[in-house]
C-alpha cells in the first residue's frame, strides 16, 4: 500500500513537471507566431542561451502536448519544407523519425542533401523535436486562398499604373513591371528564432489539464490513505479480538486442570480415608475376636477345676 502511494506520488509530480515547462528555456523557430503551414521547432536551450539537443522521443511528445499542439508528422514537416520551412538541427517527428528539412545542399547540415533527410536513430537519442499547430495551418491555408478587396484593389491600381507608365516611356514600364513583379511575389517569412512563451490558450488549456489531474490524483491518494487506516484499524481490532479469545480458552483450560488436579486429589484422599477404616476395623474384629477366644478358655479352665 505504501509502495503505491509512493507510486502515485511521483506519478503526480511526473506530470505536473510535464504541464509546466519553463518557456524561458526552450527556443521556438522560426518564432512565435510564425510557424510554416503550422510546423515549428523546439530547441532546448543551455545556460548561454544557446540550443542543445535534449529531448528523447518520448521527451519531444510530451513537449508538444505541454505547448497545446501536437507532436508533427513526417508529411506534415514535407509540406511545410515545399512552403520554405528549412533548418540545420535534426529534430523528432510523430514516426519515431529524426528530420531535417533542407532546401538548399550545404556540407555541415543534412549531411549534405535536399529535401526532407531522414535519420532512424534510437528513440533515446536526445534531438530537438518538430511541433504541429493545427490552427496556425488552418489559418495559413485560409489567407493563401482568399484575397481581401483591398488586396484586389491595390492589385488593378498597380495594373494601371503600371499600364500608363508603359505607354509614356519604356523606362518608365520597365521600372513599373519590376514593382508589380516585387509586389506579386510570395512575402518572405522572417525565419528568426526567438525564445518565446507559446500561445497563451493553449498553455491556459495544459494548465486547466494540470488542476484537472492535481484534484484527480490528490482524491485518489486521500480514498487510498482513509482505505489504509480502515484497514489497518480493522487488523488491530482482529488481532485484539483473537487475543482476548486466546486468553479466555488458557484461562478455560487452566481452571479445567486445575479442577481436574483438585478432583483427584480428593478422590485420593477418599480412598486413603478407606483403607484407613478398613484396617482399623480389621484391627478391631481382630482384637475382639481374641478377647473372646481368651474368655471361652478361661471358662473352660473354671469348669474343669
Amino acid at each position: 500500500m505504501i509502495w503505491l502511494c509512493f507510486t502515485l506520488v511521483l506519478s503526480f509530480t511526473s506530470v505536473i513537471s510535464d504541464q509546466n515547462i519553463d518557456s524561458s528555456h526552450i527556443r521556438v523557430f522560426p518564432g512565435k507566431d510564425q510557424s510554416v503551414a503550422g510546423v515549428f521547432q523546439v530547441s532546448d536551450l543551455n545556460y548561454l542561451n544557446q540550443p542543445q539537443y535534449s529531448y528523447n522521443a518520448s521527451d519531444a511528445r510530451s513537449l508538444c502536448l505541454s505547448l497545446g499542439v501536437n507532436i508533427a508528422s513526417k508529411a506534415q514537416v514535407q509540406d511545410a519544407l515545399t512552403r520554405g520551412l528549412e533548418t540545420c538541427r535534426y529534430g523528432w517527428i510523430d514516426e519515431h523519425l529524426a528530420v531535417v528539412p533542407r532546401v538548399k545542399a550545404i556540407p555541415n547540415c543534412g549531411q549534405n542533401k535536399t529535401g526532407l533527410v531522414t535519420w532512424r536513430v534510437d528513440v533515446t537519442k536526445k534531438l530537438d523535436v518538430f511541433c504541429f499547430d493545427e490552427s496556425e495551418a488552418t489559418t495559413q491555408l485560409k489567407d493563401a486562398t482568399t484575397d481581401s478587396p483591398s488586396d484586389r484593389t491595390d492589385f488593378s491600381g498597380q495594373t494601371q499604373s503600371s499600364s500608363r507608365a508603359a505607354s509614356s516611356s519604356p523606362t518608365s514600364h520597365s521600372t513599373s513591371s519590376s514593382i508589380l513583379s516585387s509586389s506579386s511575389s510570395t512575402p518572405t517569412i522572417d525565419f528568426r528564432a526567438e525564445p518565446a512563451p507559446f500561445v497563451g490558450g493553449s498553455q491556459s488549456s495544459a494548465g486547466a489539464k494540470a488542476i484537472l489531474i492535481t484534484s484527480t490524483c490528490g482524491l485518489f491518494l486521500i480514498a487510498i490513505i482513509i482505505l489504509a487506516f480502515i484497514k489497518l484499524r480493522r487488523s488491530r481490532a482482529v488481532s485484539t479480538d483473537i487475543k482476548q479469545a486466546e486468553e479466555y480458552i488458557q484461562t478455560v483450560e487452566w481452571t479445567s486442570e486445575e479442577k481436574t488436579e483438585k478432583t483427584e486429589e480428593a478422590a485420593q484422599e477418599d480412598e486413603r480415608m478407606e483403607d484407613e477404616r478398613i484396617e482399623d476395623e480389621r484391627i478391631e474384629d481382630e482384637r475382639m475376636e481374641d478377647e473372646t477366644i481368651e474368655d471361652e478358655r478361661i471358662e473352660v479352665e473354671e469348669n474343669a477345676s
